[in-house]
């Protein structure tokens, strides 16, 4: 294309592709769309007459059809399924030689096909009538000789005949409709069917003759401008191609910090500008993020590989907190028990942890018919493997039901006064014999703390061979070349994974010797190289400090679990009872604990049980007994009750039913005790209880 022709810009990027990348135009002229400003997809594009535009890159997003008989015109997505058949050009041809070089696509792909002529047309010793259809079969090639096109025609007879005809015949040919059909994506992928013109097939529209045009998405970035710019090439802007004239253009190449690391070892170290801020919802919690700010420089130093880990804090009454720690930090650390809430957690620690031995830190009550055994504080148990127990049927008819359990073993606790060697030996054998066996199901909610048999300090590199993850752990000591080591002071931090960043050591330019760690995967920026001076004397380097502990976000945290088990399994869920069962279960439960409270009632004095009948509970008291025959004791005195001042004063009439409280005798009381068939059904009124009342009287007026 020459340099001097001014082209509709979708007409020339129509004729790009990928290959033929970059180009830089120059627009001639703008027409500008929707104000003096493209706003396209959140970018502000802004074309006037000179600015040079060079494009990195072109993908398409629509077709656009226009009808040519309104010059309507509408928009079909690539994705689009319909199909399509070229519509014959209605202007003859010249020659044969000219039909065929216009075929909408390669002519070995395109046969056969059929084309007529307009008037009567001799080859040789054949004379063809007007109108009469050829079909074109194959293209017979001949060095030092003219090509001929091997053709079929059919008779008034039905008869058919072979006929080759020279490239190079004149006349007026046209071609005949072909059969084929064509997607969007096959008419775009061809330079010549784009030049040709359509209808739709067994369709409503199928009369409408289309011509389609490709609209794409450019990617280009101009001069002066910083940032990818990104517009479809429908905008009404002629330009022109500039692109040898201009090759010393400079025009700035944003990067995103996965191309950073595509960049050849000798582009590093360099000064980098930042063309594009993070994302305000980072995975970042770190000192130096809000340092990443658009315009402000960075060096970056070297890319390379950094295996990390990530720890967090266990949860309490501060906010947990997450940390990636480089495993070049120098720090000790110490192996801390870890916790279980269930027996399914106790199993996944299992199978990461050879012999893994708990300690039991809360009572469990055992539940026979769920299949949970008892548990009490301090037991040791040892698992041994992961196997199936069948749970009691809930009756004597039903199937038992099997579920996944954890098999352990109930350890004793050693007895510490015998020290003798032979001794030790003997009580090891005895524990041997004596180990106990308990299954416990997966869906068992308990409470577990590991035990462990070392009390040795690790490096972090140390704990990742030895120890398989997650891992609970503590420092010990500091990291001596941190001037703050914020992993100090937690008492038990979980290493929940490894990972293997490709990472870039970046540092800002008042501080080249303080360096961090940009993370690709894990962080957003756009940058640009410049060709600014390093601010050290040319071949020496200075010695950097590179941060080994990142403070991220929970988002990071909930992010890595997320690529890390995708496919993990939930906890099992405990089996389906039956509510009569379930019922059955509670009364059970209810007996159980209505004959322990006996139990411990029975140790209660007697006045203490006699005083419990007195209770307003009980809607009917049961009659006293009545005394032995044969006992001349006589009851105590009652004594009488105090009148207060309102009685005595009160001006209501006297209750005809109760009796005023007076001194009784003796005999009267005995008259009482042995008038059994009167008409009012009185009880009658033990001595020992009447005491145990009379006692509790005076005590209460005593207090």
């Amino acid at each position: 294309m020459a340099g001097n022709i001014a082209l509709p810009l979708q007409e020339f990027i129509a004729s790009l592709d990928n290959t033929s990348l970059p180009k830089i135009l120059q627009v001639c002229s703008g027409v500008y769309f929707q104000g003096s400003i493209y706003e396209i997809s959140g970018s502000e594009v802004c074309f006037s007459t000179g600015d040079l535009i060079k494009v990195i890159g072109i993908e398409l997003q629509s077709v656009s059809c226009e009808d040519v008989t309104n010059n309507e015109k509408f928009e079909l997505p690539v994705t689009h399924t319909g199909l399509f058949k070229v519509v014959p050009e209605k202007m003859p041809y010249t020659s044969v030689e000219e039909m065929l070089s216009l075929r909408p696509v390669g002519l070995d792909d395109s046969l056969p096909f059929t084309f007529t002529s307009h008037s009567k047309v001799t080859f040789g010793s054949l004379t063809l009538g007007t109108g009469k259809a050829l079909t074109v079969l194959s293209i017979k090639k001949r060095e030092g000789e003219e090509d001929m096109v091997r053709c079929h025609v059919k008779g008034q007879t039905e008869a058919s005949a072979e006929v080759c005809i020279p490239l190079s015949s004149r006349g007026e040919f046209s071609e005949c409709e072909s059969e084929e059909s064509y997607t969007l994506k096959e008419i775009m992928a061809s330079p010549c069917l784009r030049s040709r013109r359509f209808r739709f097939v067994k369709t409503t529209k199928c009369e409408r003759i289309l011509v389609l045009s490709p609209v794409y998405q450019v990617q280009a970035i101009m001069n002066m401008r910083k940032n990818i710019l990104r517009f479809p090439s429908s905008l009404e802007v002629d330009v022109v191609d500039v692109t040898d004239v201009c090759k010393d253009a400079n025009f700035v190449t944003p990067l995103n910090l996965t191309e950073v690391l595509s960049q050849p070892d000798k582009s590093f170290p360099v000064v980098a500008e930042i063309l594009e801020e993070p994302e305000s919802r980072s995975f970042f919690k770190c000192a130096w993020l809000p340092g990443l700010v658009k315009s402000s420089n960075l060096i970056l130093h070297k890319k390379g590989t950094t295996p990390m880990v990530l720890m967090s804090s266990l949860k309490g009454r501060k906010t947990q907190q997450y940390f990636l720690v480089s495993q070049q930090y120098s720090g000790r650390f110490r192996r801390r028990p870890r916790e279980f809430n269930s027996v399914y957690e106790v199993y996944v620690a299992s199978t990461q942890t050879h012999s893994l031995t708990v300690s039991v830190t809360r009572n469990c009550e055992e539940v026979e018919e769920e299949g949970l055994p008892g548990l009490s504080v301090g037991e040791r148990l040892q698992i041994v493997d992961c196997t199936r127990m069948e749970l009691p049927s809930e009756s004597n008819k039903g199937e038992k039901q099997s579920v996944e359990a954890l098999l352990c073993h109930r350890l004793q606790e050693p007895d510490d006064e015998e020290d003798d060697e032979e001794d030790e030996d003997e009580e090891k054998d005895k524990q041997e014999e004596a180990k106990e066996e308990v299954l416990l199901p997966l869906y068992m909610q308990g409470h577990f703390v590991e035990v462990l048999g070392e009390n040795k300090k690790y490096k972090l590199c140390d704990l990742g061979k030895e120890f398989s993850l997650p891992l609970d752990v503590k420092v010990v000591s500091r990291d001596t070349d941190l001037e703050t080591d914020p992993l100090v002071g937690f008492s038990c931090l979980r290493i929940e994974g490894a990972l293997l960043e490709p990472s870039i050591q970046a540092s800002f330019t008042d501080k080249p010797d303080h360096c961090f760690h940009l993370l690709p995967q894990w962080l957003s920026l756009s940058v640009s190289f410049t060709k600014d001076a390093l601010p050290w004397p040319r071949d020496q380097f200075p010695k950097c400090f590179t941060e080994k502990v990142s403070e991220m976000t929970d988002t990071f945290f909930y992010e890595f679990h997320k690529k890390g088990n995708s496919d993990e399994a939930p906890p099992p869920r405990p089996p389906k009872r039956d509510l009569s069962s379930s019922n059955l279960v509670k009364k059970k439960s209810k007996s159980t604990k209505k004959s322990s409270k006996s139990k411990k009632n029975k140790d209660k004095s007697v006045p203490t049980e006699k005083l419990n009948d007195l209770t307003l509970n009980h809607k009917k008291r049961p009659p006293a007994p009545l005394p032995p025959e044969g006992t001349n004791d006589e009851p105590p005195p009652l004594m009488p009750r105090k009148c207060s001042a309102a009685d005595i004063t009160s001006k209501a009439k006297p209750n005809t039913y109760v009796k005023i409280n007076q001194p009784l005798k003796r005999d009267h009381l005995c008259d009482v005790a042995a008038d059994v068939e009167s008409d009012h059904d009185y009880e009658t009124v033990d001595e020992t209880l009447v005491a145990v009342v009379k006692t509790a009287q005076e005590n209460v007026m005593f207090y």
